[in-house]
C-alpha cells in the first residue's frame, strides 16, 4: 500500500460495505434511525476501514488496464501460469476507534511498519510475523481509527502428512 492514501467516506460507500457483509444494522443505512443514536449520525461498520485499499492505486489485488490479473476468484483470471504463493497469510486484524467517523469525512490513511517477531513451528519451520499499522485521520487531522494487521510467512510449506 502507498504510504498515504486519501479515502472519502460517503453514505453510499457505507451502505454498500454493510450490504456486502450482510449487516442490516440500520445505523449503517438510515439517517433518521442513526440520528436517534448516541452519536447522532450514520456510522461505518467496524471493519469498513479496510476498504481504503480500493483507493490505493498500488493495491496488488486491483486490476490494472493492460496488465494480466490474478483476481480473487476460485480460478485464475487473465494469467496462463499457476500463480506463485508468497507463503504469507493474514493472521490478525485489530482496530482501535478514537472518534466517530461520518459520511462527508475525508480520511487520510498513513501506513507504517510495526513490530516483527519469529516463532518456531514443527510443521512449517520458522514463522515470521510482521505487523503493519495504519492511522486514519479525518480532514481536521484528528486520529479517528488505528488499525493493526499481522501477517505471517512460513519458512517452508506445511507438510500435509
Amino acid at each position: 500500500m502507498a504510504d498515504k492514501v486519501t479515502m472519502p467516506v460517503e453514505a453510499t460507500h457505507i451502505m454498500m460495505f454493510a450490504r456486502s457483509i450482510n449487516d442490516d444494522n440500520q445505523v449503517y443505512y438510515d439517517a433518521a434511525h442513526a440520528k436517534k443514536t448516541e452519536v447522532g449520525h450514520i456510522l461505518p461498520p467496524p471493519t469498513f476501514y479496510r476498504s481504503v485499499a480500493q483507493f490505493d492505486p498500488q493495491y496488488f489485488l486491483r486490476p490494472k488496464v493492460g496488465e494480466k490479473w490474478f483476481g480473487s476468484a476460485k480460478g485464475p483470471t487473465g494469467i496462463d501460469e499457476k500463480p506463485k504463493s508468497s507463503g504469507g497469510l493474514h493472521a490478525e486484524q485489530h482496530f482501535e476507534y478514537h472518534k466517530p467517523v461520518k459520511p462527508g469525512d475525508v480520511l487520510t490513511v498513513e501506513t507504517m511498519p510495526g513490530k516483527v517477531w519469529e516463532k518456531e513451528s514443527k510443521r512449517a519451520g520458522k514463522l515470521t510475523f510482521t505487523e503493519t499499522i495504519q492511522e486514519y485521520r479525518n480532514q481536521a487531522g484528528e486520529l479517528v481509527v488505528t488499525s493493526r494487521s499481522v501477517g505471517v510467512k512460513t519458512e517452508r510449506p506445511v507438510d500435509q502428512g
